[in-house]
């Protein structure tokens, strides 16, 4: 830890964070020296990384914007990670000045930093939560206090689900938040994909995060796809990050490791 960087009681700035490390890749100043020093390994291996982390971003304004101005107006947010600039909130309120939303995430620097974000804030709240408790996420006082269930929602998984390591517990957080949904609403996911080459990379990226409160997966494109099953898939379904309602053109290599990206929503009768 460099001189002068805040500290938080019970938390040990000598371990890496995922939400810190991903910080760092956005361009962030949360982060400790472990974080900068893990995420440069990572950045060393995937020279991409920080391309990632931003089209990441830029795809889920896209969505929650997208999702809001076609009347969506409740999104819960897990694994929200540290606030950045277009933060769900901004998002979803500039499209839908009635929307309300949750962020969940059990990273103590996450939750402190969020909760003094939004203390001025009614439309939104801050739970503490993890992804792999999904029926106590639905049930907390909190969420079912903030946003009526009954109505449709939005449940928002970016760069989340690959820190389940086990290939059946993340199937089945994904499928408990899906059948939960009722019609109209929405799953948003991004999830990191592990491509046909770099497979050394991959396994050294993963020792890397080891040393995290978390691990990371890598999973196929059929693994992914079925994350979504019964689920209408908005345009232009499962795809790559960056080639999600792009800005411009831009080129794709399937071979390589990145990340995929949907939205689902839930079939009306």
């Amino acid at each position: 830890m460099s001189e002068g960087e805040k500290t938080f009681p019970g938390i040990d700035p000598r371990t890496p964070s995922v939400a810190r490390m991903y910080d760092y890749y956005l361009g962030g100043k949360d982060n400790f020296a472990s974080d900068r020093e893990a995420a440069e390994k990572i950045i060393k291996l995937f020279p991409n990384a920080r391309d990632f982390a931003r089209d990441n971003r830029a795809f889920l304004k896209k969505a929650v914007r997208l999702l809001a101005e076609s009347g969506i107006t409740q999104f819960i947010d897990i694994g929200a990670g540290l606030p950045t600039q277009e933060n769900v909130h901004e998002v979803a309120l500039e499209a839908a000045p009635d929307a309300r939303i949750v962020y969940v995430d059990n990273d103590p620097i996450v939750l402190v930093h969020a909760r003094a974000l939004l203390a001025g804030s009614p439309r939104t709240v801050v739970v503490e939560g993890d992804l792999r408790d999904p029926k106590a996420i639905l049930e907390h006082p909190r969420v079912r206090g903030h946003l009526d269930l009954e109505r449709p929602f939005a449940v928002i998984l970016c760069a989340i689900v690959h820190f389940v390591d086990d290939d059946d517990e993340a199937a089945s957080i994904v499928s408990y938040l899906r059948r939960s949904l009722v019609p109209g609403g929405a799953l948003v996911l991004s999830h990191g994909y592990r491509g046909e080459v770099a497979v050394d990379a991959v396994a050294q990226a993963q020792e890397i995060y080891t040393r995290t409160r978390g691990t990371l997966k890598l999973r196929d494109r059929e693994t992914i796809a079925e994350y979504f099953t019964g689920l209408d898939m908005v345009e232009p379904g499962l795809t790559y990050v960056q080639a999600w309602r792009p800005d411009f053109e831009v080129p794709v290599d399937p071979s390589a490791p990145g990340a995929l990206v949907g939205v689902g929503l839930a079939p009306r009768a």
